[in-house]
C-alpha cells in the first residue's frame, strides 16, 4: 500500500483529448518507430507524436509516407527488425491498410494501431460509428474498445505488453469513438516514466533483422502441406493458421493477467479486462453495448433504477478474440439481453448482437436477445432511444418474438420530403 502511495505522488494529471492521451501512451511506452498518414479524426495522435519526436521528448523514428497502406508496410518492416512500433488511423485509412493487416498478424508482429472510429463511405462521413472497427474482425488482430480518455491511455500501455508477450506476439487495435473521445478533453493521469518502464520492459522480439551481416527473410511462400527438408520440416499454410487461431484464443488469459497487473500497480480497473459491468448484480434485463453506446447507457441504467426497474449494463472491452466462454458463464442466468450496435453486419443484423447470440448458443436456457442498430454516421444517441429499445425488447420477449431482422432506432424518414420512400426504403422504413 505504501509503495502505491509513493508512486502515485509522481503522477501528473493533464487535461487531454483522447487522441493526445494515445500519443502520451506511445511516448511513455517508448515506441521506437511510428509511421502514419493523416486522416480525420485520428490526425492529432500522430501530430502530437511527431511533436514529441521533433522536440526530443521521444527517442523514435517518425516515417512520413504517402498513404496508410505504406504506413502499415513501414510498421511491419520496422517491427520485424525488433522495434516497438505503433500508428493510428480511422475509417478508410484502416481499409487502405487492409492488405497489410493479415500480413502483420500472420508474421506475429506486435504492432499497435489506435483507431479513432469513423463511419465508412459512401456517402462520405467524418462522424463516428463502429463500422470501421468491426470490418477488420477477421484479420487476426486483438481488438479492444475504450469508453473514456483515461482508458485510452491505460489500454495502450496494456496493449503493448499483451502484444509483445511471447505467448501472444500478435498486433492489436485500440479503438475509441471519433470526436466523442478523440477531440473531447478530459482529466487523464499520466504515470511516472519509471513506473511505466517497470510495467512495460523493453521488447524482446522473436524477429531481429537489424543485423545485416547475414541475409534473412521472413514470410516465405508456403505450400498446402508440411515440407520435409534435410535440415528439418516446415509447416504448411494450414498449420500457420492453426497457430494464429490458438494464440488469439489463448491471449484472453494474458489480457486478463496484464489488466490485473496494471490495476494492482496503478490502481485503475476496467472490469475484468474483458468487459465492464454496471449494476448487474440484481438486474432483470441487461444492456449489452460498446464504447459511446455503453457510456450513454449508464445514464439510462441510473434513470430506470430510480423508477424501480432493475436494469444493468455489460460494456464489452475485448471484441477480438471474442470472449464467448467468459460471457456465457456471466450471462447464463439472465433472461433478457438488449443489444445496441453502432454498426451493421450488412445482410444480417448488428455485429455485437449476432456475436453474442453465437456465444450463448448451447445454453440449456438461453436468454432472450434482442438487437437494435443505433447512432450510425454520428447520429446523436439519447436516453429515450435506449429506453425505447429496452421497452420494445422486453415486449417482444414477453410475446416470444424471435427474429434476427435489423431494427433501427433514431431514423427520421418522415423528414425525407424529397425522396420516394417506396423506392429507397422498405415498407417498414
Amino acid at each position: 500500500m505504501t509503495q502505491t502511495i509513493e508512486k502515485s505522488q509522481k503522477r501528473t494529471k493533464k487535461i487531454l483529448t483522447g487522441n493526445h492521451a494515445a500519443a502520451h501512451a506511445f511516448r511513455q511506452a517508448r515506441v521506437g518507430v511510428i509511421s502514419a498518414y493523416p486522416i480525420t479524426p485520428q490526425s492529432p495522435v500522430v501530430e502530437k507524436v511527431s511533436e514529441f519526436v521533433a522536440t526530443g521528448k521521444m527517442q523514435a523514428k517518425f516515417v512520413r509516407v504517402e498513404s496508410e497502406h505504406s504506413a502499415l508496410a513501414v510498421c511491419c518492416a520496422a517491427s520485424a527488425t525488433g522495434s516497438r512500433v505503433g500508428t493510428a488511423t480511422s475509417a478508410h485509412g484502416l481499409e487502405l491498410m487492409y492488405e497489410m493487416l493479415p500480413w502483420a498478424s500472420g508474421n506475429r508482429l506486435p504492432i499497435i494501431i489506435n483507431l479513432a472510429t469513423r463511419a465508412l463511405g459512401a456517402p462520405w462521413s467524418v462522424w463516428t460509428d463502429h463500422q470501421d472497427f468491426m470490418t477488420v474482425r477477421d484479420v487476426g488482430w486483438i481488438q479492444m474498445f475504450c469508453e473514456n480518455n483515461q482508458e485510452i491511455y491505460d489500454t495502450n500501455l496494456q496493449a503493448f505488453k499483451i502484444a509483445e508477450d511471447p505467448r501472444v506476439f500478435l498486433p492489436a487495435i485500440v479503438g475509441y469513438d471519433g470526436y466523442i473521445l478523440s477531440h473531447t478533453m478530459m482529466p487523464v493521469i499520466l504515470e511516472d516514466q519509471e513506473d511505466v518502464d517497470d510495467f512495460l520492459p523493453p521488447l524482446k522480439h522473436h524477429y531481429n533483422l537489424s543485423d545485416i551481416s547475414t541475409v534473412k527473410g521472413i514470410d516465405p511462400v508456403t505450400t498446402p502441406h508440411i515440407v520435409h527438408r534435410q535440415e528439418g520440416t516446415a509447416p504448411g499454410y494450414y498449420e500457420y493458421r492453426y497457430s494464429l487461431q490458438k494464440s488469439l484464443e489463448n491471449s484472453i488469459e494474458i489480457i486478463k493477467q496484464v489488466h490485473d497487473e496494471f490495476s494492482q500497480k496503478f490502481g485503475r480497473f476496467y472490469g475484468n479486462g474483458i468487459f465492464k459491468t454496471y449494476m448487474t448484480e440484481d438486474a432483470d434485463v441487461i444492456i449489452f453495448a460498446m464504447g459511446s453506446v455503453a457510456s450513454q447507457a449508464r445514464n439510462v441504467v441510473d434513470k430506470l433504477r430510480q423508477k424501480g426497474e432493475k436494469v444493468g449494463l455489460v460494456s464489452l472491452k475485448l471484441f477480438r478474440p471474442f470472449p464467448a466462454e467468459i460471457l456465457r458463464n456471466f450471462l447464463k442466468d439472465y433472461r433478457n439481453i438488449i443489444v445496441f450496435d453502432r454498426d451493421i453486419g450488412y445482410g444480417h443484423e448488428g455485429v455485437l448482437c449476432y456475436e453474442l447470440k453465437a456465444a450463448l448458443y448451447g445454453l440449456q436456457e438461453p436468454p432472450y436477445i434482442k438487437g437494435f442498430i443505433i447512432g450510425l454516421g454520428g447520429r446523436d444517441i439519447n436516453d429515450d432511444q435506449i429506453i425505447f429499445g429496452i421497452k420494445k425488447g422486453l415486449k417482444d420477449s414477453k410475446e416470444r418474438k424471435f427474429t434476427s431482422q435489423t431494427e433501427f432506432i433514431g431514423l427520421k424518414l418522415d423528414q425525407l420530403k424529397d425522396y420516394d420512400e417506396k423506392t429507397y426504403f422498405d415498407k417498414e422504413g
